[in-house]
């Protein structure tokens, strides 16, 4: 799946161009270690407000997510500690810290929902509900404000489903064939160009 900027190959990398001042490293993947240190709802969000928005301090984090600036400040230290987030030098000259996403997208292997540590299966758990919620939460956004946009983006934009019969080979070779075409678009920026947020959701379903 390709973190909130994620990918399972992926469930977070963000196909999206980068924020300002973005980190020059694309991907991050997630092993057990670092997976158990960003399992935490505010956490995922912090990180995808750096990676989207550019550097910013804990204080201007709290303003955006609604949170206090002691719960932001002590996230973003969790953060740094397992790799997710740095300083912003070229920002830090007043008395507040600033902080930029060290990576611009995340990968998750699947594997981590079967490990061994219940632990690491929980933490799994835990990030993956958050992607899907924070997907939910763009979508309704979207459908919410669509009337503030042209005629033209809400013909662009596209709200479907599809129901397939396919083998787990096939949907795997699907999946590589969606994520290597919207990567193809990845770097494109012409000049009308507005950020797009592309959702991939592909799994089983029984019969009711």
């Amino acid at each position: 799946m390709p973190e909130p900027e994620t990918s399972p190959e992926s469930a977070e990398s963000d196909p999206q161009s980068p924020a300002p001042d973005a980190p020059k490293r694309v991907e991050r993947a997630l092993d057990p270690r670092s997976l158990r240190g960003l399992a935490h709802p505010l956490r995922i969000r912090l990180l995808q407000a750096l990676r989207r928005h550019g550097p910013a301090t804990a204080s201007q984090l709290a303003d955006r997510l609604g949170e206090s600036s002691g719960a932001t400040s002590y996230h973003l230290r969790q953060l740094a500690a397992h790799g997710f987030v740095e300083d912003a030098p070229e920002r830090g000259k007043g008395r507040e810290r600033w902080w930029q996403a060290a990576q611009q997208g995340t990968t998750f292997d699947e594997s981590a929902l079967r490990d061994a540590d219940p632990e690491t299966r929980g933490a799994a758990d835990v990030y993956l509900h958050e992607i899907a919620t924070i997907h939910s939460q763009e979508l309704s956004t979207w459908i919410g404000t669509r009337a503030d946009w042209s005629d033209e983006w809400v013909a662009a934009s596209d709200l479907s489903d599809f129901t397939l019969h396919v083998t787990p080979e096939q949907l795997r070779e699907l999946d590589q064939k969606l994520h290597a075409l919207i990567r193809s678009y990845a770097f494109a920026e012409p000049g009308d160009a507005e950020r797009v947020r592309v959702h991939l959701h592909a799994f089983p379903q029984r019969n009711a």
